[in-house]
């Protein structure tokens, strides 16, 4: 952390995602609980003393064509499809960015492709946050063995502290999956 009488702003890496259940733009329900918690918990009213870094990781999807029903025929049909996905990402991290600029806080915003646990344990080694905020959606150890949770992965392998917060029962859906 930013060490007493230094100008240097707290770092705090939020690794963002898209809900499962609305998709994109909208984020999910754990990491805009994460964010609301460190907004209302860490940064309160110093908003001059934090700087949040916001991290979105896509998944490629297996065959590369995110269950699309299409046939694509040439180079600009890929390149079109890889400029979605890049923009889908832009408009999730939007919501935060918009959301910092609204109260003040300052911030950086990126988007990387890959497995979500190892893209977001390497982003901190190389960008070296004060610590790592994730959410996480409280899988119980039977759902946790099907489909694993980042949030598990990066409390046990992130160079930096983790606050994993558990996203709130009322908010639960009826799939706790899904997000």
């Amino acid at each position: 952390m930013a060490a007493s009488g230094s100008c240097e702003p707290t770092r705090i890496m939020l690794a963002v995602n898209e809900s499962s259940i609305k998709g994109y733009p909208h984020a999910s329900i754990s990491c805009i609980g994460a964010f609301d918690w460190t907004l209302k918990k860490i940064v309160r009213s110093n908003t001059s003393g934090f700087k949040l870094l916001f991290l979105h990781v896509q998944v490629p999807d297996e065959d590369g064509f995110d269950d699309v029903d299409s046939m694509f025929a040439s180079p600009e049909d890929f390149k079109n499809l890889k400029h979605r996905d890049k923009k889908r990402g832009t408009h999730l991290l939007e919501y935060f960015v918009n959301q910092c600029h609204e109260i003040g806080v300052a911030c950086e915003a990126w988007i990387k492709r890959g497995d979500p646990k190892e893209v977001i344990c390497f982003e901190v080694k190389r960008v070296e946050p004060d610590f790592l905020v994730v959410g996480s959606r409280g899988l119980g150890p039977f759902q946790k063995v099907f489909v694993g949770t980042v949030s598990e992965f990066c409390v046990k392998h992130a160079d930096c502290p983790v606050i994993a917060i558990k996203r709130n029962a009322a908010q639960t859906p009826q799939d706790p999956v899904d997000d």
